[in-house]
């Protein structure tokens, strides 16, 4: 395990923030360990899948309104 020793700082929507901590409560774990290990799991697919791993995210909200 690498040391922690770098911030980060963005805004998100109230809505993520929500399903953030509703998550992090669900698993016994802080809403800062549970963005890290979401943001690692996102690091490994894009590593992978390259290009494709974000535009498959950005595509799927259009999917939804249809």
């Amino acid at each position: 395990m690498s040391a922690k020793d770098e911030r980060i700082g963005f805004r998100v929507s109230g809505d993520i923030k929500t399903a953030l901590v509703q998550i992090a409560k669900k698993e016994s774990r802080s809403v800062a360990q549970i963005c890290d290990l979401f943001l690692k799991g996102g690091i490994n697919e894009y590593e992978k899948e390259g290009a494709a791993y974000i535009h498959r995210l950005l595509v799927r909200p259009k999917e939804k309104s249809r």
